[in-house]
Formats: C-alpha cells, sequence, structure tokens
C-alpha cells in the first residue's frame, strides 16, 4: 500500500483512534479492522524481532481497550506478523493491500 492509499485508508479508521493515534475500539467492520491492522502493523519495523515483551508492550501502547491478545492473533492470523514456535519473538511481514482486497462488510 503506498501512503496515498495508507492515508485514505487511515481516514476509515479515525472514529476508532483517540487524539494519541490509539485504537479505542476494534471496529465491526471486517474492512476497517484490516485497516487497523495494517496500522497497526506500520509501527513495527521491517528486520526486527520483537520479544513477547516488547511486542505486547507495544502493542498495549497502541490501543486503550485491554485486549492486547486479540490484537497479537489478528495480526499473525491475518500475515501481518510471524512468531516463533512458542509464540517468544514476533516479527513484521509482507501481506496483501488492503484497497485490492474485496470489501467483506
Amino acid at each position: 500500500m503506498n501512503n496515498r492509499e495508507f492515508n485514505t485508508a487511515l481516514a476509515r479508521l479515525q472514529p476508532f483512534l483517540d487524539d494519541e493515534g490509539r485504537l479505542v475500539q476494534w471496529p465491526a467492520s471486517r474492512k476497517v479492522q484490516k485497516i487497523a491492522l495494517e496500522y497497526l502493523a506500520s509501527h513495527f519495523d521491517f528486520g526486527q524481532e520483537y520479544p513477547e515483551k516488547k511486542f505486547n508492550a507495544m502493542l498495549n501502547h497502541l490501543h486503550t481497550f485491554g485486549d492486547p491478545a486479540l490484537l497479537r492473533r489478528e495480526l499473525f492470523e491475518g500475515g501481518y506478523v510471524n512468531r516463533r514456535k512458542n509464540g517468544s519473538a514476533y516479527w513484521r511481514t509482507k501481506v496483501k493491500m488492503v484497497s485490492k482486497e474485496r470489501d467483506e462488510g
């Protein structure tokens, strides 16, 4: 996703963000969830491995509704991050662009 597409998608996420850019609620729409996942993933650097504790701390800083496990699971299942089999470390991966995917809700 290029910067323009990301900014357009981010506008759809705006109602779910507070003034500090933290998610205040998990969107019901699957399409907006995918935008949220892209947004969350953008805070992690490619090529860097994050120990689980640091990964969770970063997720906690990016949302206010107290469910880092939901975000971690969605990022992993959506292919935005990968992890060691034992869950001890996470890293960012490349995924399909949100703008090219079919609207699922």
